[in-house]
């Protein structure tokens, strides 16, 4: 079979691409090709002849027909500009985000191919009154640019998978934490940050209270759940496609004190609160409490805790 990562070069492609190329994890068959694309790819490409890397932009409407004309039987659609940088270049936010999404669709109808897709959306698409937690049933209410183009590209897959143009299903990601290498423009960013950085022995701020919740998910944890999204069958989904996936409701504070219990003071005492209006402004309309029923009983899974997570991260990461 043959599967496309939109988004492919990221570090959760990357991570995708791995875990399809290492174990027969697909239920559709036997991987045969896997395309990725991207805007540029590490260094170290996978040395792997069922590869095929395209350098191009999600937005390039000649190299995505060219792709669906090959007739791919599922995509990994994770191409998207982050949330930060999305409310700070409207334009490109809409390009990449939407217009580039919907141009996909309506390629795959026009072509006439069928792919099945796993959308990586966002918990950025709800937004307002915090205090509440998010039922399968809560309606979006972006507080965004970048929630906003998730819920109108998630509406879509829902709309075109109801018409049979493809078989789409939407995947609400919480923040992923802990991400390795520099900090992104993402307005979650430091989540990461305030745990990687001192473990690294270097400096990390984080822009918000000490006791501001976050609804988190780790890198290994999303990536069994987009592979686990993929085999699912679409009668078990019916007409709504959108899943709330379960995430691990901690705080600020509980992350660092994690990082303590784990490490010492002294890795612990290299952060610091520094208030950022703009991030603020974002991240504080995120809700960080779900009640995600619907996901557990089609059988996506989460983290226990903060420690494992960060465990995780030290671990795979080879810190001492």
């Amino acid at each position: 079979m043959k599967v496309v990562i939109f988004g492919g070069g990221g570090f959760i492609g990357q991570r995708l691409a791995r875990e399809l190329l290492t174990e027969e994890s697909l239920d559709q068959g036997k991987l045969t090709r896997l395309t990725l694309v991207d805007i540029a790819f590490p260094r170290d490409n996978f040395n792997d002849s069922r590869i095929e890397y395209i350098e191009a932009d999600f937005s390039e409407r000649a190299v995505i027909e060219k792709i669906l004309k090959s007739n791919p039987t599922l995509i990994f659609h994770l191409a998207a500009v982050v949330s930060g940088e999305a409310e700070k270049n409207f334009d490109l936010g809409m390009k990449i985000n939407f217009q580039a999404s919907l141009q996909m669709l309506e390629l795959c109808r026009s072509l006439k191919v069928h792919p099945r897709i796993v959308f990586a959306s966002s918990c950025a698409v709800f937004g307002g009154d915090v205090s509440k937690v998010i039922l399968d049933e809560t309606g979006p209410k972006p507080q965004s640019s970048y929630g906003t183009q998730k819920a109108m590209v998630e509406l879509l897959m829902n709309d075109y998978s109801r018409r049979g143009f493809v078989d789409a299903r939407s995947l609400r990601l919480p923040t992923i934490a802990i991400r390795p290498g520099k900090p992104n423009t993402a307005t979650s960013s430091f989540v990461s940050s305030i745990i990687r950085e001192p473990l690294n022995g270097k400096k990390a701020t984080f822009p918000v209270p000490l006791d501001t919740e976050v609804w988190i998910h780790s890198p290994k944890s999303v990536v069994q759940n987009f592979i686990h999204a993929a085999n699912i069958d679409s009668s078990d989904l019916g007409t709504d496609r959108i899943i709330n996936l379960p995430g691990l409701n901690t705080s600020i504070k509980e992350m660092i004190s994690s990082l303590e219990q784990l490490t010492n003071p002294e890795v612990v005492s290299l952060i610091t609160q520094k208030p950022d209006k703009f991030l603020e402004s974002i991240v504080l309309t995120w809700p960080p409490r779900f009640d995600t029923k619907r996901a557990r009983e089609l059988g996506f899974k989460t983290d226990s805790s903060a420690e494992e997570i960060i465990g995780l991260y030290i671990e795979e990461e080879g810190i001492t």
